[in-house]
């Protein structure tokens, strides 16, 4: 689960703090475990601030806390300080962002990178899958998702064009372009060297941060008639 850790303080000495965070930065690179961070100023008092900090999960957050890097500059810190800062821990239970990354990385990271090891990180393992281009039309289990991916990149060189992604609460919807060339058999079609283009939507919903169930819409006949699949007076299997 997604950490946030924040971090309140008061100091008039913001551009030493600031300075001081850089340090912080150059030192850790390769080590720590803090994905993003960022620091807001209070409009009505210009000597209190709040840092927010985000980790892939309490435990990279505790690892991170662990660094000498990291426990040497914070001591910096506290001598900055108007007294001690204080930590509230946060365990993220709704982003709607994080949503939205995490659906991108299934088009850009999973099926177009190829980095099928992510779908552990992206999926739930009971995921759920819908199809309609699908004999089966409900799938259960992130496996059987990666061998869809597998077979599908074993067929085409693709890419995905994101035209649009609306979120809302546990849903993520894309609607997208896929441009592919055929390099290996497709539903019975031997590798044509043909460049097609297909256009459809995926919804994703997620729980706990992951992708639990998923709805996909493509235009498959658009793509068979791309691979002149049609024009032979064949089908999909």
């Amino acid at each position: 689960m997604r950490f946030v850790q924040v971090i309140d303080c008061k100091t008039e000495r913001f551009e030493d703090m600031d300075r001081l965070m850089d340090q912080w930065v150059e030192q850790t690179k390769g080590t720590r475990t803090a994905t993003h961070s960022l620091i807001g100023k209070d409009r009505s008092d210009g000597s209190h601030y709040v840092e927010i900090v985000e980790f892939p999960s309490y435990e990279d957050a505790m690892a991170n806390s662990g660094l000498p890097e990291t426990e040497r500059i914070f001591q910096e810190m506290v001598a900055l300080c108007d007294g001690m800062p204080t930590f509230t821990d946060l365990d993220v239970v709704r982003d709607e962002q994080l949503n939205q990354a995490q659906s991108r990385r299934f088009f850009h990271e999973i099926a177009v990178g190829g980095n099928l090891d992510a779908i552990d990180e992206v999926f739930a393992p009971d995921y759920i899958d819908h199809d309609i281009a699908k004999t089966e039309r409900t799938v259960v289990g992130s496996d059987r998702l990666r061998n869809d991916v597998a077979g599908w990149r074993a067929a085409f060189d693709f890419s995905f064009d994101l035209d649009r992604q609306i979120c809302e609460g546990d849903d993520v919807v894309t609607l997208w372009t896929w441009t592919g060339t055929h390099k290996g058999e497709f539903m019975g079609i031997a590798p044509t060297g043909r460049q097609c283009v297909m256009s459809g939507t995926t919804i994703f919903r997620f729980k706990n941060g992951k992708i639990q169930e998923g709805w996909w819409h493509e235009d498959l006949m658009g793509l068979m008639r791309g691979l002149g699949a049609l024009d032979q007076g064949t089908a999909p299997a």
